[in-house]
C-alpha cells in the first residue's frame, strides 16, 4: 500500500438521506450525516484491493466541513486520496461535490487491523 491512493463513488440525493430524514435537520436536503458516511465508504473501499487476507480498516477520525445545500435528485459524488501513511494509521483527504460545485471537504482517518482480533477485542465488551 502506497499513498496517492484515490477512492470515486457517486450517490443520488434521495428522500431517506436528507436532513430531516435522518434526524440532522428540518429540511430536504443532503443531510451531514450521509456525507459523512459517504465519506468513509468512499475512503475504506478504495483500500479493499490493498489488504491482505482478514485486514480491515476502521475510520477513527473525520473533520470535514459540509459547506454547501444539495437538493433531492441531485447526485453528490465523493473523492478520496491517502495522502499519509504512519504505520498502521492511514489518513485521507475527502472532498464531496455536486453539480453546481464542492460541497463539503475535509480528513479522514482510518487504521489497519486485523479483523479477528479487533472483533475479539469488540466483543469481550460483553463479558
Amino acid at each position: 500500500m502506497q499513498i496517492r491512493i484515490k477512492g470515486k463513488e457517486t450517490l443520488l440525493v434521495t428522500e431517506e438521506n436528507t436532513a430531516l430524514a435522518m434526524g440532522s435537520g428540518t429540511l430536504p436536503v443532503f443531510a451531514t450525516p450521509a456525507m459523512a458516511a459517504l465519506m468513509e465508504h468512499t475512503a475504506y473501499t478504495s483500500l479493499e484491493p490493498y489488504l491482505e487476507e482478514g485486514q480491515g480498516t476502521v475510520g477513527t477520525l473525520l473533520d470535514i466541513r459540509h459547506t454547501a445545500p444539495t437538493t433531492v435528485g441531485m447526485t453528490v459524488t465523493c473523492e478520496t486520496t491517502l495522502v499519509e501513511i504512519d504505520r498502521k494509521r492511514l489518513v485521507f483527504q475527502v472532498t464531496a461535490y455536486d453539480s453546481k460545485g464542492m460541497i463539503g471537504e475535509g480528513v479522514h482517518e482510518r487504521f489497519l487491523i486485523d479483523n479477528q482480533k479487533f472483533l475479539s477485542k469488540a466483543e469481550e465488551k460483553l463479558q
